[in-house]
């Protein structure tokens, strides 16, 4: 049997003490930000087990899980999503239970038809990966009969509990950066209230533009999607003004990479003649060459916290009710260019 990880070992590998490994785990004060990343990231490498979840373990509980997502959030497997599924289920085994994975296709989503999961009752509950359409999320909210958690998106109008990114604080820390490398002029791309991520993520933009005395202009806000569709699909376009500034943020760093495409296509270069920053850090393979500035979402923590709140809501425990928020982290790479 493998031998159960302490916080002495956690603390060995960082040379720290056990009391700042407790803090850290704990989220109590009296620790750097960084820091506290470090020993949360190590300890979930080396597969720390908190008491309570030792217990859980010895008692040999396990559950399946349903994970529900649009089929419009998950077109490819490599998608965004996927990784993020991946995680839960690597969290869910790690708790001794198991995922169940269903797809919710377009017609069905429209159709207002609930999801087999729920209907063949297979599941001890469930996590919703992805915005659904308000009419299909308010059917599961009032139909379904076992606890559900959202996982990267929230929703004000049902009762809902949820674990999220830091958009509005990290979308701030990103443009603060593009301000400090001496960018006064920056637009927004997103289209904004296609999701609560991409809109939060702009009133982050608005904030540190606001702090710094400059002007959010409309013109440099620009849709990065269909309003109707959701969706890049064809006809869509990126609509330039005829006044650039002199650098972009953009909802996520898929956005980014085929917004720096079509700059490139239209004659300029990024990031000599335009700065552009991303959100999120993760992009297809070999759609852009060029790194880009973004804020990395914490999937592994996201995925940890949603298990462990789902869990402890099937146990009927105690557990930290509404939306609970993962921070990530700003990560430098060579799309922008600091202003002379």
């Amino acid at each position: 049997m493998a031998k159960s990880v302490k916080l002495a070992d956690i603390a060995a590998r960082l040379n720290v003490s056990t009391v700042t490994v407790s803090k850290a785990l704990a989220d109590q004060k009296g620790v750097s930000e960084a820091m506290r990343e470090k020993i949360k990231t190590l300890a979930r490498e080396m597969g720390y087990q908190s008491p309570s979840e030792v217990k859980l373990s010895k008692a040999g509980k396990s559950y399946h899980i349903g994970v529900l997502i649009a089929q419009r959030c998950f077109d490819q497997q490599n998608s965004f999503y996927w990784q993020v599924y991946q995680e839960v289920a690597t969290r869910a085994m790690a708790r001794e239970s198991f995922t169940m994975l269903e797809i919710i296709e377009q017609k069905n989503e429209k159709g207002l038809i609930k999801p087999r999961l729920l209907t063949e009752d297979k599941v001890d509950g469930i996590i919703i990966i992805g915005l659904l359409q308000e009419e299909y999320l308010s059917m599961i909210e009032k139909s379904i009969k076992v606890p559900f958690v959202c996982l990267d998106f929230y929703d004000k109008r049902i009762e809902c509990d949820a674990v999220i990114s830091n958009n509005f604080y990290g979308m701030y820390k990103v443009t603060d950066y593009l301000i400090d490398m001496g960018h006064t002029n920056i637009g927004y791309v997103g289209t904004l209230l296609s999701t609560c991520s991409i809109t939060d993520r702009y009133f982050g933009f608005c904030k540190a533009l606001l702090e710094h005395g400059l002007e959010v202009r409309n013109e440099w806000i620009i849709d990065d999607r269909n309003r109707e569709s959701g969706k890049r699909d064809d006809g869509f376009c990126f609509r330039l003004p005829d006044e650039l500034p002199t650098a972009f943020v953009c909802n996520c760093d898929l956005t980014a990479g085929v917004f720096i495409e079509n700059l490139q296509e239209r004659g300029y270069c990024v990031p000599a003649d335009i700065s552009v920053a991303g959100f999120d850090n993760y992009i297809y393979p070999g759609l852009c060459d060029l790194g880009i500035t973004t804020y990395e979402v914490d999937i592994e923590g996201m995925a940890w916290e949603a298990i462990d709140k789902l869990i402890r809501k099937i146990e009927g425990k105690f557990y930290k009710k509404g939306i609970s928020i993962v921070d990530g982290r700003l990560v430098i790479k060579d799309s922008v260019r600091r202003m002379v």
